[in-house]
């Protein structure tokens, strides 16, 4: 075996595995791990607060959380606050039993934004259900009719970013066409 050939044997799988390594990274984008009220859940007392813990730390700052319940009315009371990898956003008096919708967009570590929704189900009305007789707001999203269960489970989806697979497939395809010339070059 020729010293160019040796090179290579050893070269190539070196520089794939960096491509790779270097490129899982960008492949974690942070994802929900859990929820107060939790996905689907069936609760009979209205919550105080929401909270949504995720795979990374998270910065308030640059979260948006709303909850929205029957009639697409939003109960946040406020901004959210952040705890390390949790994100804690006050309720006005919950209204009316029947779906609520967690919804939630965060910035990944990586800089890539993440948002999903967290459906539950409050199965007695809430404190605020005597007071709340407004109409909804304009673009909330609708939420299931009264005492129904929401069928969707929580969701962490892309909102967009170019995925990083084209990059990898092009720098094999790049090293293995060096490849390729040097063992050319060396034969002749």
């Amino acid at each position: 075996m020729s010293p160019v050939l040796r090179r290579l044997a050893v070269a190539l799988p070196a520089v794939l595995l960096a491509l790779v390594v270097g490129a899982a990274p960008a492949w974690a984008h942070t994802e929900l791990e859990s929820s107060s009220s939790a996905a689907n859940a069936q609760v009979g007392t209205a919550p105080t607060s929401v909270s949504l813990t995720f795979s990374e730390e998270i910065a308030a700052a640059d979260a948006t959380v709303s909850v929205t319940g029957p009639g697409g009315t939003d109960y946040a009371a406020g901004p959210a606050t952040g705890d390390g990898a949790t994100l804690t956003v006050p309720l006005r008096p919950l209204g009316a039993a029947g779906g609520y919708t967690i919804t939630y967009r965060v910035v990944s570590d990586d800089g890539h934004p993440v948002s999903g929704t967290v459906p539950f189900t409050l199965t007695s009305a809430g404190p605020g259900a005597a007071a709340t007789t407004a109409a909804p707001t304009a673009g909330a999203p609708t939420a299931p009719a009264p005492g129904t269960t929401p069928q969707n489970a929580p969701t962490a989806a892309d909102d967009g970013g170019a995925p990083v697979w084209p990059w990898v497939v092009l720098a094999v395809v790049v090293v293995g066409g060096g490849a390729v010339f040097a063992l050319r070059r060396s034969r002749a």
